[in-house]
C-alpha cells in the first residue's frame, strides 16, 4: 500500500511504485481541442485504466461541454473503474500535462486526496525508457468509491457575473493569448471570441518546461508576477479542461484559494 504525498508524481516514482496492491493508474487522455495531432491511439502504461472525461465523468446531458457530474454519477464511474476508497491513484495523459489535470481536479472535487499527476505523461514515461503496452479494454470488479463534493471547487456563470467585478478575486484563463485577444476563431464553431471582463491571461503552455511542468520555484514565480497574494484565484479556459493545469500549479506554488469556472469561455460566451 502507498500514499501520495503530493499532487504531482515523477515517472520515476511510478516506475518503482506501480506494483503496490493500491495503485490504480489512468489514462486521462482526450482529444486536443486545437487540432496539434500530438494523440496517441494505441499505446499506454501497463495497467492503466482509461477514465473517460468527456462521456462518463461529465454531465453529457449540460449544454456545454466537460460540465461536472453529479456525485452519483461520479462515484458510479469510479467503482466501475475498480477504484476504491484506499486506492492512490495517479493519472496522465498522451501530451505530457494536458487533460490529466481535469481527472485530479475532479477527484479532488469529490473529496478524493489520493491522488496525483504523472509530470510529463505517457511522453515522458516514454522518453524514461519504461515499457508500454496496448491498449486494452477490461472490465474490473466493482469498487467501494465514496464521492462528497465539495462546492468551492467550482465556479458557475452566475459566479463570475459578480465574481469578475470582485477586487478580491482573479480570473486567470488559460487559453492561448490569441485565443483569449481574439485574434483567432475559437475552436468551438459559433463561438464568439474574446474574454471574461477583467480577466488576466496566463497560457497554460507557459507554465510547462517540455511535457512536464515548471520547477515549483519558477511556478511561484509566475505566480507572484501576477501579483495573487491575498486574492483568491478562479481558473477558465475554453471549456474546464486546461484551467485544470493553473489549478494543479497553484496548488504545487503553496496557493489555497483555488477555484475551477467549469463553464469557462464556452458558456460565457455563448451566454453574454
Amino acid at each position: 500500500m502507498v500514499s501520495i504525498e503530493s499532487s504531482l508524481v515523477s515517472v520515476q516514482w511510478l516506475s518503482k511504485n506501480k506494483e503496490a496492491s493500491n495503485i490504480i493508474i489512468l489514462d486521462a487522455s482526450i482529444k486536443n481541442v486545437t487540432g496539434d495531432g500530438s494523440e496517441n491511439e494505441t499505446r499506454q502504461i501497463p495497467k492503466a485504466r482509461f477514465i473517460d472525461i468527456k462521456n462518463k465523468f461529465s454531465d453529457v446531458s449540460a449544454s456545454f461541454p466537460n460540465t461536472v457530474p453529479s456525485a452519483n454519477q461520479f462515484k458510479l464511474e469510479a467503482q466501475l473503474l475498480g477504484i476504491n476508497k484506499d486506492s492512490a491513484i495517479v493519472v496522465y495523459d498522451d501530451k505530457g500535462i494536458y487533460s490529466s489535470a481535469r481527472a485530479w481536479y475532479l477527484f479532488r472535487a469529490f473529496g478524493f486526496n489520493n491522488v496525483a499527476v504523472l509530470d510529463g505523461g505517457l511522453p515522458q514515461w516514454e522518453h524514461a525508457g519504461y515499457a508500454v503496452e496496448n491498449k486494452n479494454t477490461i472490465e474490473y470488479n466493482s469498487g467501494n468509491f465514496e464521492a462528497s463534493y465539495n462546492p468551492e471547487y467550482f465556479n458557475f456563470f452566475d459566479d463570475i457575473e459578480h465574481l469578475s467585478n470582485n477586487s478580491n478575486c482573479l480570473i486567470l484563463d488559460a487559453r492561448s493569448s490569441i485565443r483569449f485577444n481574439g485574434q483567432v476563431e475559437e475552436p468551438r464553431k459559433g463561438l464568439r471570441s474574446g474574454n471574461i471582463p477583467n480577466s488576466v491571461n496566463l497560457p497554460f503552455a507557459t507554465l510547462m518546461d517540455g511535457n512536464c511542468l515548471k520547477s515549483e520555484a519558477d511556478l511561484r514565480r509566475i505566480f507572484k508576477d501576477l501579483k495573487v497574494s491575498n486574492k483568491g484565484m478562479i481558473f477558465s479556459c475554453g471549456s474546464g479542461i486546461t484551467a485544470c493545469i493553473l489549478a494543479l500549479a497553484a496548488e504545487m506554488s503553496g496557493y489555497k484559494d483555488l477555484s475551477v469556472y467549469d463553464g469557462s469561455w464556452t458558456e460565457y460566451g455563448s451566454l453574454t
